[in-house]
C-alpha cells in the first residue's frame, strides 16, 4: 500500500470479510468474520439440566416373522405403494395375490422396478409406508 496510492481496500467472501487502511503513514489490518459464531462460549460452558425420564406404554413383544411368508425388498431404494400418486396402492391389507402380482414399486438409481409377490397368499400387513427408504432385505409385506 505505500508503493502505491491506495488507502484503503475491501474484500468481502461469504463468510470473510477483510479491510485495510492506511492512515498518516500506518496500516491497520481488520478482519471480520461475516456469520456471527453458532452459540456463545459462555453458554456452551454451561451444563443444561438432565432431562426427565418419559414414562412409555409397555410395548407389546414383536412377532417374529416368518421368511417364508415374508416378501422382502430385493433392493436398497424408495417404496412406492402405487403406479402414481393419483392411483390405488397396488395391495393393500386383506388382499390375495399369486406368484405374478406386482405389490409394489422400488425406486433405485431412478429407475422404477416393480417387485412381485414371488408366492402365492394373503397381505396380513404392509410393513413400509409409501415413500420410505428401505434397505436390501427389508421385510415389505
Amino acid at each position: 500500500m505505500k508503493r502505491s496510492s491506495l488507502t484503503e481496500f475491501e474484500m468481502k467472501d461469504k463468510d470473510f470479510s477483510l479491510r485495510i487502511c492506511r492512515k498518516n503513514g500506518e496500516i491497520q489490518t481488520v478482519y471480520q468474520p461475516s456469520t456471527p459464531p453458532p452459540f456463545p462460549v459462555a453458554a456452551a460452558q454451561v451444563a443444561a439440566p438432565a432431562p426427565a425420564p418419559v414414562e412409555t406404554p409397555a410395548a407389546k413383544p414383536e412377532e417374529k416373522l416368518d421368511d417364508k411368508k415374508v416378501i422382502k425388498s430385493p433392493m436398497v431404494g424408495t417404496f412406492y405403494s402405487a403406479p402414481s400418486p393419483e392411483s390405488p396402492p397396488f395391495v393393500k391389507t386383506g388382499d390375495a395375490v399369486v406368484e405374478d402380482t406386482v405389490v409394489c414399486i422400488i425406486e433405485a438409481m431412478k429407475v422404477m422396478n416393480e417387485i412381485t409377490a414371488d408366492m402365492g397368499g394373503k397381505i396380513a400387513e404392509v410393513l413400509v409406508e409409501n415413500g420410505d427408504n428401505i434397505e436390501y432385505g427389508q421385510p415389505l409385506f
